[in-house]
């Protein structure tokens, strides 16, 4: 899926959560990953760009972004 498509059904998702929060929960996520996290996804992390890993794993709900998911799904 495309990066764009991504992003819409993240925010989609979540209604209280806007573009900078999203760029802020992918980029502490990227960090992560980029210092030895494990990616929660059966993907390789050498074929895919730690950002594009760290949104897929937000947007199939894999890691919950505290402060802006909505609790009451």
């Amino acid at each position: 899926m495309k990066i764009e498509k991504l992003t819409a059904k993240i925010l989609e998702d979540n209604p209280n959560m806007d573009n900078y929060q999203l760029a802020i929960a992918v980029s502490k996520r990227t960090d992560e990953l980029l210092n030895g996290a494990t990616s929660k996804l059966n993907i390789d992390p050498k074929s895919i760009k730690a950002a594009d890993l760290a949104l897929m794993e937000i947007a199939q709900g894999l890691l919950r972004v505290k402060g802006f998911i909505d609790i009451e799904k």
